[in-house]
């Protein structure tokens, strides 16, 4: 048994130690907001953050989480009231949706270790989020839209 904390509350799963997060997340934990991409750890729909740093959980195995604490797009705001998903709404910035979860678990990383993020760090902390409908702009405007709620 592996014991994980996922959005505040504890869990225990039977998986073996090598299972990536993703799945642990997913299917064992059954929150299912978090995305599989490419499983290459290069796409980003799979973001989720670790102590407020976000990683890639497609790459990672549950056994290094140890007594980390995971955040999931479920945990960000259970209304979904977090300035990021409000501004996010207010810049319609989804058009399919799927790399959303990641894009938000990101956005929210990088606001919580720099308040108003200047173009450049903002592509900087995004840039391993790909969008394939190509909402880059309207995310930097949530992204700003955030930082000044």
């Amino acid at each position: 048994m592996i014991s994980l904390t996922v959005n505040g509350k504890q869990y225990e799963v039977d998986v073996s130690p090598d299972t990536p997060l993703l799945w642990v997340i997913r299917d064992a934990i059954g929150l299912t907001g978090t995305k599989f991409g490419c499983g290459l750890q290069q796409c980003g729909a799979c973001t989720v953050q670790l102590d407020g740093v976000a990683v890639r959980s497609c790459g990672m195995a549950v056994s290094n989480v140890g007594t980390k604490k995971v955040t999931t797009i479920e945990g960000l705001s259970p209304a979904s009231s977090h300035p990021l998903q409000v501004a996010w709404i207010a810049e319609q910035v989804p058009q399919c949706g799927y790399c959303q979860s990641g894009q938000l678990m990101s956005a929210a990383a990088l606001l919580a270790k720099k308040a108003k993020p200047t173009d450049a760090e903002i592509d900087a902390a995004m840039s391993g989020n790909i969008c394939r409908c190509g909402t880059y702009q309207r995310i930097r405007r949530a992204i700003h839209r955030a930082a000044g709620a």
